[in-house]
């Protein structure tokens, strides 16, 4: 297939040092604001379980996929993002507007996220920036059409990727986490940061 201009992969971003206080600092912030299985409009209950860091972060439910300052349990605003988190996306994203957002899902047992692209952000010239802690996920990652052929990469912890340019709008997913692969997450599986701007600049 061919790949698509945009498309960056950092293997080992994160040394362990780094891997382990990322990962205490996201476990705390979820005392504030716990993980929860968000339902899709279609009324699907996801297999990831999500929170957030930042202004704001992606929620879904009957109402639809959107950005919202509150968590939807808490009524409480997310906890702030990590300084590495801000840091790598001031290195890596190519722009001087800071992310506004930090989904952080959380993968166990079958989780998986099925092919589909980002596109809630008010704007798309701002890239994804993927940050991949404990087990190793095998993600998948296509062209701009969801029936384009895709390809498989391993994603195993402390390793960043960013969707930009043409990439940006490419359909992704992933397929499993491979359990036991890392032992960094409390319980196992593992935890995917993903960096936005979904607010306009």
């Amino acid at each position: 297939m061919k790949d698509l201009s945009g498309f960056r992969l950092l293997p080992g971003r994160l040394d362990a040092g780094a891997q382990a206080a990322l990962t205490e600092q996201v476990l705390a912030a979820t005392q504030a604001a716990p993980f929860r299985r968000q339902t899709t409009p279609g009324g699907r209950i996801m297999s990831v379980a999500t929170t957030g860091l930042g202004p704001l972060s992606w929620v879904s439910d009957a109402r639809g996929y959107r950005y919202e300052a509150t968590h939807p349990d808490t009524g409480g605003v997310w906890p702030p993002m990590p300084a590495v988190l801000l840091a790598l996306w001031a290195e890596l994203a190519d722009s001087e507007v800071p992310a506004d957002a930090c989904l952080v899902n959380l993968y166990r047992g079958d989780a998986r996220m099925g092919l589909h692209r980002d596109e809630d952000e008010a704007d798309m010239r701002f890239p994804v920036l993927s940050i991949s802690l404990g087990d190793t996920a095998i993600f998948r990652i296509g062209g701009l059409r969801r029936g384009d052929p895709t390809r498989s990469v391993r994603l195993a912890s402390g390793d960043v990727c960013l969707l930009g340019g043409e990439a940006r709008r490419a359909f992704h997913g992933v397929d499993r986490i491979v359990p036991g692969s890392s032992r960094l997450i409390p319980g196992g599986g593992r935890i995917n940061l993903t960096l936005r701007r979904a607010r306009p600049a």
